[in-house]
């Protein structure tokens, strides 16, 4: 039975305990559809609070539709519903970004919103073991490292996936045999998105050609890099602690002997390490930022400096390594 399937998931990953007070993305799709019935019935079991937030991204004409079947939902039953519209075409033009991170911004700051005005401490959201793989065979299209394979998390934080070991199928007859009638979002047939091309076009390719076991194929590769990936983290903590000679708040420094000492997967790490403990996070950091720094300190070459970007000098000076930011 799906809802005994998605509590074990719940339990496996510690996504839900009892007395939560959590936020759920709503579109009135499937999934979301799938995630709220499936809460709801929980809500007693756990004393939990739910809330529901829905975005309308004013795209699609049918997109009052979907904001009127979710809002007649939540009135029936007598669940507190918060919906915003924003013109996301108008957001995207404006901050020139492509349109499916401009939806995903304003979804997410809603969430965040939301969770502060409830007082929540979780936001629920219905991705589900399909989008785990389309998210896998994207970010492996894009050449992403180790971590791009890992997929979708079931908790990132304050974010919770209980639909994420749930097959698209599953849902669907899950939503056919609870009669509960979601909505459909056109969009998803629209075939220019990278993703849509993956959904709907490379993943049945696969299914009928070449394994129709894909999906749970590519969700064992995601635990088999999950466990690799934790793996290496914990040898970079370690590695962390022997090279570390200073952190400040706007500079670290690490011990280049030592350093030079690693193996280079982990000198990759700790490069990335030492920036984000710098700069707060590692964007727009790449592969060959990464690669130009390690020659650097393996050259061991003193006073030479290199700037990824106009936020972080990394260097060598009285043969230390030092990370530290511009001001």
């Amino acid at each position: 039975m799906l809802e005994e399937k998605v509590e074990k998931t719940i339990t496996k990953y510690h996504l839900i305990e009892k007395n939560d007070s959590i936020v759920i993305g709503v579109s009135g799709g499937p999934d979301s559809m799938t995630l709220l019935f499936i809460l709801l019935k929980l809500k007693e079991k756990y004393n939990l609070k739910i809330y529901v937030a829905h975005i309308n991204h004013m795209i699609r004409e049918n997109a009052q539709k979907d904001e009127q079947y979710v809002k007649e939902f939540c009135n029936r039953n007598n669940i507190q519903l918060f919906i915003k519209r924003e013109d996301v075409i108008l957001k995207s033009k404006k901050e020139k970004k492509g349109l499916e991170e401009a939806g995903r911004e304003v979804r997410y700051d809603f969430f965040e919103e939301v969770l502060k005005e409830t007082k929540s401490n979780k936001i629920a959201i219905a991705h589900n073991l399909n989008d785990k793989a389309e998210t896998i065979i994207m970010n492996a299209i894009r050449g992403s490292g180790l971590s791009g394979l890992r997929g979708i998390e079931p908790k990132r934080g304050k974010y919770v996936r209980p639909l994420i070991e749930i097959d698209r199928k599953e849902i669907e007859k899950y939503c056919e045999d609870n009669k509960i009638n979601p909505r459909h979002d056109e969009s998803n047939d629209d075939n220019n998105y990278t993703r849509n091309k993956i959904r709907n076009i490379a993943i049945p390719y696969i299914q009928k050609e070449l394994n129709s076991n894909i999906i749970n194929n590519l969700n064992r590769l995601s635990e088999i890099v999950k466990e690799n990936e934790e793996y290496i983290e914990k040898e970079t903590n370690k590695a962390f602690q022997e090279i570390l000679i200073c952190q400040k708040e706007n500079k670290i420094e690490y011990n280049i002997q030592k350093f030079n000492q690693k193996e280079k997967i982990i000198q990759k790490k700790l490069v990335l390490k030492g920036i984000e403990k710098t700069l707060g996070n590692c964007q727009g950091i790449e592969k060959i930022n990464i690669e130009d720094i390690i020659k650097l300190f393996n050259n061991n070459i003193g006073n030479k400096f290199l700037m990824p970007n106009k936020k972080i000098k990394i260097g060598i000076k009285n043969k230390k390594i030092y990370f530290e930011k511009v001001i």
